[in-house]
């Protein structure tokens, strides 16, 4: 695997049962990992109902995210990314922590959101800032029938200063913060979410 050797090529799991293992990616445009502080936030709103969670990672990149949650107790994870390169690494990086409940997707995100419906969680939306529009065709493709759970969580990471993406009807807004140049948002589906 082409990123093994480099140390910037690497992100390290913050906790769970592989705190502080290292995952490995390949230097590819737009690949940018979510920073451990990021992070780390992230999973602090998540805490409640990471544990037993079917989550979807929809641009998994590093895996940073998808890989996260399994370590905290997620039930599933579906990384998906179109990326040959990137879907081999998430799929040696998936054997090097014997991930078994974590799926390796490679497909568009678009093409995975048209096909078969899943039920999720937990949903994770990081597409390369490079790509305009992601989000907002992947919020759309989300909001049909069958993706998303009950009060599922539903992230979001944007550069700071975009305009974002239309949020679907049906979606509130519970925690927003800015880090460096990154904006995230963290969703959920339908009032009344169990998310604090």
């Amino acid at each position: 695997m082409q990123a093994m050797s480099s140390g910037s090529n690497q992100v390290r799991i913050i906790a769970g049962r592989w705190r502080s293992r290292k995952l490995f990616f390949p230097d590819v445009r737009g690949l940018r990992p979510t920073p451990d502080r990021i992070r780390e936030t992230l999973f602090n709103w998540l805490q409640p109902v990471i544990a037993g969670a079917r989550c979807l990672d929809l641009y998994a990149g590093s895996g940073a995210l998808g890989f996260e949650a399994a370590s905290r107790g997620a039930a599933r994870v579906v990384l998906v990314d179109s990326g040959r390169e990137v879907a081999q690494s998430l799929r040696d990086n998936r054997k090097l922590l014997c991930a078994e409940q974590v799926e390796i997707i490679e497909r568009d995100a678009q093409h995975y959101l048209a096909g078969p419906s899943e039920l999720f969680d937990v949903v994770f939306l990081d597409p390369p800032f490079v790509a305009e529009g992601l989000l907002e065709k992947s919020l759309r493709g989300l909001s049909g029938s069958g993706w998303l759970s009950a009060g599922a969580a539903i992230y979001l990471e944007m550069p700071v200063g975009s305009t974002g993406p239309s949020i679907p009807e049906g979606w509130k807004l519970h925690k927003k913060k800015k880090a460096g140049q990154v904006d995230y948002r963290l969703y959920s589906y339908r009032a009344g979410s169990d998310i604090p």
